[in-house]
């Protein structure tokens, strides 16, 4: 029986294609009616059928022509929405950008264009990528394909429900703190967040300058290493760039490791373990979980080492220190003069601005520039922002003390399984509940480093449970060879959810 187009990976897609066993306008039709039949999940913000079957036509022309083509010419992709784009709209999930079109497309989604990829639309996301249950969206909110009363993870919700619910092989995201780990691990994919300065920031929609990276979202780390690649390189028009030369991320999945063996691919890898990790207010499916996937790395020849990061709960009040005050910055560009929403009633400048941000944001984003205003204030400055950043750099320092004993590091993504919506509860979200499921992740993102969440089973209430693997600096090779090790011998990154 073959296999139904949605359920083929990207890189068997990309294998179909080229051995003429489908078509791009075939494969791309199939997602714009699944993306069409399940609206319900809030994962799109906007689908243009019309342009993406041209773009699949063109791309099966190519074929036809017997054009040399790259793994991912003709397979369907969609962008968050934090990522401008010519021929979409891009809103960062705000009503302050509704029906904003840029003039230029974003270097990660220009990239991806030459790499020859169709885009089906642009995906639902956290306002500004502020929170990390995609529950800020100005619009909608997305919903997991595993409980479509819970919670997808955020802020690159929409980017893993589009993927766990088969709508699209692969998706971008961005990672601040965790957005790209934490809804891959709650939906059951696969997500990585390269190192900082890998992929170019060139028209992704800032929030925190020095944390935000874009990042692929797929079902398998083989997929992830396909967009990666043609993602990643240095661009000139982005100061944090790079110029790091990109390694051949396909080819990583399968290195020899020196003394390994088909049955022992990772032998000799030392897999750091931070105690830290495993603590209280780790839920007991997510532990038995986690601790079941470093067993499974074992047997796959790995070495567990015991290792501490020991400033891993500074994590929280440090990266809500720094974010905010870049967001407050970064977002004080949003005033209604050039761009963007304007309040249609005011009596001088002053009011317009102020009508005009209380109108266009949302409770999460006016939240997070008020109070990086106030760390960038006069007085608190130096109290707060300079000792956050002293303490960022002190946590950069505990992995880097960790790195000595050990090739990655391994626990939880998140503390707990996708949590229930809270609007389909009557009440609001508690903000700080949402900051204090980020500890896992934000030290990653305040090191600069490659993070990576791997499907690793299932907890509490038959919910995906996601295996965080963290690696040194430009080590993303790493990362991908470990986890697509791991995923040939397990089946977590198979499991469909009951809605797809």
């Amino acid at each position: 029986m073959s296999t139904a187009l949605h359920d083929l990976t990207l890189a068997q897609m990309s294998q179909q294609l080229a051995s003429g066993q489908t078509t791009s306008v075939a494969l791309t039709r199939h997602a714009i009616e699944r993306v069409e039949a399940h609206r319900d999940l809030g994962a799109f913000l906007h689908v243009d059928a019309e342009a993406a079957l041209k773009e699949a036509a063109a791309a099966d022309a190519r074929r036809a022509a017997g054009q040399a083509l790259g793994p991912l010419d003709g397979i369907p992709l969609a962008h968050k929405d934090i990522f401008v784009t010519q021929d979409h709209p891009t809103t960062a999930a705000s009503k302050m950008l509704e029906g904003y079109k840029s003039p230029f497309d974003a270097t990660v989604v220009a990239r991806l264009k030459a790499a020859g990829t169709v885009t089906i639309g642009k995906l639902n996301c956290d306002e500004f990528a502020m929170g990390g249950a995609n529950e800020n969206s100005a619009y909608q909110v997305a919903r997991n394909p595993w409980d479509t009363h819970r919670i997808p993870g955020g802020s690159s919700g929409g980017s893993a429900v589009a993927v766990a619910a088969r709508l699209v092989p692969g998706a971008t995201g961005t990672d601040t703190g965790g957005s790209i780990r934490q809804p891959a691990a709650l939906t059951g994919i696969t997500g990585i967040k390269p190192t900082y300065g890998r992929c170019s920031r060139y028209g992704m929609i800032a929030f925190a300058s020095s944390l935000d990276q874009a990042g692929p979202m797929a079902r398998t780390a083989e997929d992830c290493a396909l967009l990666l690649q043609a993602m990643s390189g240095f661009d000139e028009r982005d100061a944090t760039s790079a110029q790091q030369a990109v390694p051949d991320f396909v080819a990583a999945l399968h290195a020899q490791r020196e003394g390994a063996s088909a049955e022992q691919p990772l032998k000799g890898l030392r897999i750091g373990v931070p105690r830290e990790f495993f603590g209280e207010g780790v839920a007991a499916g997510v532990q038995s979980a986690t601790r079941a996937a470093l067993a499974q790395f074992e047997q796959l020849g790995a070495t567990l080492v015991d290792i501490s990061l020991p400033r891993t709960e500074l994590s929280i009040p440090v990266y809500y220190i720094i974010a905010p005050a870049e967001a407050s910055s970064n977002l004080s560009r949003y005033d209604g003069v050039k761009f963007g929403h304007r309040a249609k009633k005011y009596s001088d400048l002053n009011d317009m601005y102020r009508k005009t941000r209380a109108e266009g944001f949302g409770a999460e984003v006016k939240r997070r520039i008020m109070i990086g205003t106030y760390v960038l204030s006069h007085g608190y400055y130096d109290a707060y922002y300079l000792q956050a950043q002293k303490l960022r750099r002190m946590i950069a320092d505990d992995f880097q003390a960790a790195f000595q004993v050990c090739d990655v590091i391994a626990g939880p993504v998140s503390p707990t399984v996708a949590r229930p919506i809270a609007a389909d509860e009557g009440h609001q979200a508690d903000p700080v509940a949402e900051y204090l499921a980020d500890i896992f992740t934000l030290p990653a993102s305040l090191a600069g480093l490659p993070g990576m969440s791997v499907p690793a089973g299932l907890g509490e209430h038959d919910l995906p449970v996601g295996l965080q693997l963290i690696g040194n600096y430009w080590q993303e090779g790493t990362l991908l060879h470990a986890a697509h090790a791991f995923q040939q011998v397990t089946d977590w990154h198979q499991r469909t959810p009951k809605q797809s």
